[in-house]
């Protein structure tokens, strides 16, 4: 691209004097504006980043925020030199939050049909929709990129399911969303609902993409995903073949479970229920929270390494999904929760004190167990990246389940979801992980 021909300025009866400063000033103007296109041009080069963005503020921070990463990411360059057989694979997992209002987002919220109400943020009132347009970049490679036939080929005549809790449901509701838009035949595509189990099927090519309430893993008081408990709660530590029928015969399987077995009060324990009522052998204990995990996972893996056909099925633990509750994380004040927030926390390698790594450490641990029977579970470690998204959330825009009180209208915070997600968002790239591992590892 050259740089565009300057007319030519005709001066009539000027002096001589004049006419020089005239010239001189013309050609000065010919030789800013191609520094100016040169700086550009190099610019264009040199960002990991895409922005068409008329917001100055926006895109000054964003340049300053990418600035600040170049020296990280060029630590990690040499090793992305290195030659192939000798580099150890990417981490998906580690990187940067990018603004990229190109390529993102991936679909419509507005357009996809099988969107649900509680997630649809933009249908709901929210008018910034920055929280659409991030993509997620690894140091030292990309992740690959999504192509919604290709994964519904490699679904053909296939079933995935995800099995937890509403977070697993928002992944759901994401993939969902991920792959209609690739059949605009509204007769090749159907949802159906039935109790804890919701189905996605794609009849062109036979492949079922279910989600199964299970927030627990095992049986519980908290099975209807309706109606449950939430602060109280019991589990049944040697009853899982319920929810197992459900998912006994998929091809893949992602599970997870995480925030019910968070506190929401300092004494707050979990009930464990031995035996059964029926049998007149039932009793309770109190257990930790945490050790109630322990003991949903130990009945997962026994039933996991007695049922599965390694050679069939593969298996997926989602990591944990933070929650952004707690502003005086990221410098804010609690009262405000996330509510108002647009932009991701730019500090590298920032971990919210509120968000429980060492579970998902715990749970890679018991599920390795698995390895001696030809077992893998692979985790999908979407935790840290999703740290940072404290902008991601629902807030106050989405369908309510009940009528606003006053109180509630006059301090919106209060009822302020900031665990859910907005989509398009943050699930999306939980579900290009999954789209990587199924179809390069």
């Amino acid at each position: 691209m050259k740089p565009e021909a300057t007319p030519k300025m005709t001066v009539l009866g000027s002096p001589v004097g004049l006419r020089s400063i005239l010239n001189s000033l013309v050609a000065f103007s010919i030789i800013v504006s191609f520094i100016t296109f040169l700086f550009y041009q190099g610019q264009e080069r040199n960002m990991p980043m895409a922005i068409e963005h008329d917001d100055q503020e926006m895109q000054a921070k964003v340049v300053a925020h990418h600035e600040q990463l170049r020296v990280k990411e060029a630590q990690v360059q040499l090793t992305a030199e290195l030659p192939n057989d000798s580099k150890e694979e990417c981490n998906w997992s580690t990187g940067w939050w990018v603004y990229d209002n190109v390529s993102r987002p991936m679909y419509s919220g507005l357009k996809c049909a099988f969107i649900f109400p509680e997630l649809s943020c933009d249908k709901y009132g929210r008018k910034d929709v920055m929280y659409q347009h991030w993509r997620w970049q690894p140091h030292g490679c990309d992740l690959p990129r999504f192509n919604a036939t290709r994964l519904l080929e490699k679904l053909r005549n296939k079933r995935l399911v995800f099995v937890g809790d509403s977070l697993n449901r928002n992944q759901w509701v994401s993939l969902v969303c991920m792959v209609e838009a690739s059949i605009p035949d509204d007769r090749l595509k159907i949802r159906v609902f039935n109790g804890s189990l919701i189905s996605f099927k794609a009849f062109e090519y036979n492949a079922t993409i279910d989600f199964y309430w299970s927030p627990l893993l095992v049986e519980s008081n908290s099975d209807d995903p309706i109606i449950h408990r939430v602060e109280y709660r019991i589990i049944r530590a040697d009853r899982i073949e319920k929810h197992a029928n459900a998912w006994r015969d998929a091809d893949i399987i992602i599970f997870n479970s995480y925030v019910w077995w968070r506190k929401h009060k300092a004494d707050m324990r979990m009930k464990v229920m031995y035996g059964s009522f029926e049998d007149g052998d039932a009793r309770l204990e109190e257990v930790e929270m945490v050790d109630g995990f322990e003991i949903a996972l130990k009945k997962l893996i026994e039933w996991l390494g007695d049922n599965i056909d390694k050679n069939r099925t593969r298996i997926f633990f989602a990591g944990s999904s933070p929650t952004h509750s707690w502003a005086s994380n990221w410098g804010g004040v609690n009262r405000n929760k996330c509510l108002n927030e647009t932009e991701p926390i730019y500090k590298v390698g920032y971990k919210a004190a509120s968000t429980d790594y060492s579970m998902m450490e715990k749970a890679k641990s018991y599920f390795g167990t698995l390895e001696q029977k030809g077992i893998c579970v692979e985790i999908l470690n979407i935790t840290e990246l999703s740290d940072y998204r404290k902008d991601g959330h629902p807030t106050v825009f989405r369908k309510q389940f009940a009528v606003l009180t006053k109180e509630q209208m006059a301090n919106p915070a209060s009822y302020a979801d900031c665990m859910h997600w907005c989509l398009p968002g943050v699930p999306d790239v939980w579900n290009e992980f999954l789209y990587g591992y199924l179809m390069y590892k």
